[in-house]
């Protein structure tokens, strides 16, 4: 029950955001209807008390809205983007499909049905997926705070298990064939594989870097706002300084880091399919990164520093490639907890024995 202005008003209630209107016909059926606005609550209460006074009210009533379809939505949606988002043109190029499919219908009238209906007909990956439900669903959050929709059918669609597990990583061999290449038909392109190779940026953060966020004293490229949305520091080791220093001759004129390059697909897909790798793409060069700090005897720790990952969970994916780290672990273990290792009875220690229930009995 809502209080306003001192008067209580019977089935009118405020959650998660909206006015709920609760009513029972005159058949004695419940109907809630969801409103953005106290005003619209309280015309609905007073038609329902006008309505039943003249025998009840036999159909819920709605009051009218505007027609908003999706593409109106879907403008509000790429603003926020354009404004908020580092991946705005990706949503861009994606909001084009969407709009092919629900632009002209009115968007309360868009159901989980027939949108995952229209993901299954693509021969869409996992990621693929769940990049698309999550921009629709976005598009509805800032549709439902604008108050031109009130549901979210994306909240609704499924959400595909993506299998990240695989990681390939560049070889020694690989490298040294994929170096040759490059070198025979791109040279000038070498620091900037160099660059990735050494710091694991990624593609976006490469290309996307000016000149005044490297410190050249301390060895660090500044990552104004990486994927997470924070500020990193990437360290320069001596190869990776070596290529800076290449590119600052190549594009120092330039405001960019790679000379405002719009990125490696022009040249490095061609240099991996003459260098006979397969299954390979740029962001396996931050793979290879993350796999040889593994491999030279980083912890998982630092790595996950390093790539600037927020949780372990991603960087665990690499820990297979060091297995010595956790042999280490359990040869501590065996250490400690072996008869010749264990402190003697009476120095201080509980010791006990195990009953057959499996029950440890203290001494």
């Amino acid at each position: 029950m809502l209080t306003h202005e001192g008067k209580k008003y019977r089935g009118i209630s405020y959650r998660d955001g909206a006015f709920v209107f609760r009513y029972t016909d005159s058949q004695g059926r419940e109907h809630r209807i969801r409103v953005q606005t106290l005003h619209e609550a309280l015309k609905l209460f007073h038609e329902k008390r006008d309505m039943k006074r003249k025998g009840g009210m036999p159909a819920p009533v709605v009051l009218r809205r505007n027609k908003v379809t999706f593409t109106e939505i879907a403008k509000d949606a790429l603003r926020y983007a354009d404004e908020h988002k580092r991946s705005a043109k990706h949503d861009h190029w994606r909001m084009k499909n969407l709009l092919d499919w629900f632009g002209d219908q009115r968007a309360d009238s868009v159901m989980p049905d027939e949108i995952e209906k229209r993901f299954q007909a693509q021969s869409w990956t996992a990621a693929t997926w769940n990049r698309y439900r999550a921009l629709l669903s976005m598009t509805y959050r800032i549709a439902i705070r604008n108050g031109k929709v009130t549901d979210n059918p994306a909240r609704r669609v499924s959400h595909k298990l993506e299998h990240n597990e695989r990681v390939r990583f560049l070889s020694p061999a690989e490298e040294k064939k994929l170096r040759a290449v490059i070198r025979e038909r791109w040279a000038a392109r070498l620091p900037e594989f160099e660059l990735a190779l050494q710091t694991g940026l990624r593609r976006a953060e490469q290309y996307g870097a000016r000149w005044e966020q490297v410190n050249w004293h301390q060895r660090v490229i500044t990552v104004p706002r990486d994927k997470g949305g924070r500020t990193s520091h990437v360290p320069l080791n001596d190869r990776a300084f070596a290529a800076l220093t290449e590119l600052r001759r190549q594009n120092g004129s330039t405001e960019f880091v790679c000379g405002g390059q719009s990125g490696p697909r022009r040249w490095f897909g061609p240099c991996l399919t003459a260098a006979s790798i397969k299954g390979f793409s740029w962001h396996c060069l931050r793979h290879t990164f993350a796999s040889r700090l593994v491999m030279s005897g980083a912890d998982v720790r630092t790595v996950a520093e390093l790539l600037r990952d927020r949780t372990l969970a991603m960087v665990m994916r690499y820990a297979h490639l060091a297995p010595d780290y956790r042999m280490e672990a359990v040869q501590r273990m065996q250490t400690k907890f072996t008869a010749g290792g264990r402190k003697k009875a009476g120095s201080g220690t509980r010791s006990g024995t195990v009953n057959r229930e499996g029950d440890q009995q203290v001494h």
